[in-house]
């Protein structure tokens, strides 16, 4: 896809190449505002109104990658989306809604083509605990956390997509995985042993 060509043309406003663009992003951008704001109907909203704010800016795209610039400006509606919560405290976000059922995609080490119940539910225990422990660390480094381990975007991508220096970037990363590979400990029993701590494996 050529994502600068149908960007330039959305400025002239072409609402088809704008549409091809949302459709490319618009699955990365909720997972995205999702795994920032911990609840599936929120994160929607966010994505709507990072959607509807990227298209206002438009005229302020300079080239370069649209999607990092896309994803600023969906971390920055995440931002302040949690900075009105913390302005406005509501009930507790919960990952699931009450039936039980997922509302987003697993991460990719969670699918299976053909899972068995007892696979299904521990993948959803598993994406419970993984979204627990990204919502109790600082904005920060979730927001970082995120978009390279679980959005698969590159340090450069961050950087542009966050204004942050790749040494920050990495230190951050660095720190976070230390914390969300702690916090998955108390949920040892559910990871592949690939996620769990050194020595703890193979027991």
């Amino acid at each position: 896809m050529d994502e600068i060509g149908l960007a330039l043309s959305a400025q002239q406003g072409d609402l088809n190449a704008f549409n091809r663009l949302v459709l490319e992003y618009q699955e990365m951008a909720f997972n995205l505002a999702y795994r920032m704001l911990g609840d599936p109907d929120v994160a929607a909203d966010a994505t709507q109104n990072a959607f509807i704010s990227v298209y206002k800016a438009l005229s302020g795209y300079r080239g370069g990658s649209f999607k990092s610039w896309v994803m600023r400006i969906v971390s920055n509606t995440c931002l302040d989306e949690i900075r009105r919560q913390k302005r406005r405290p509501t009930t507790p976000l919960e990952p699931f809604d009450p039936e039980g059922e997922e509302e987003i995609e697993s991460p990719s080490w969670l699918k299976d083509d053909n899972p068995s119940p007892e696979e299904v539910l521990e993948s959803s225990e598993l994406e419970g605990a993984i979204q627990n422990c990204l919502q109790s660390m600082k904005q920060d480094s979730r927001l970082v956390v995120v978009m390279v381990d679980i959005q698969g975007m590159d340090y450069q991508e961050v950087s542009d997509s966050t204004g942050l220096p790749l040494g920050t970037i990495k230190s951050r990363l660095a720190r976070a995985r230390g914390k969300l590979r702690e916090c998955l400990q108390f949920f040892r029993e559910l990871l592949p042993d690939i996620f769990r701590l050194d020595g703890e494996g193979s027991q």
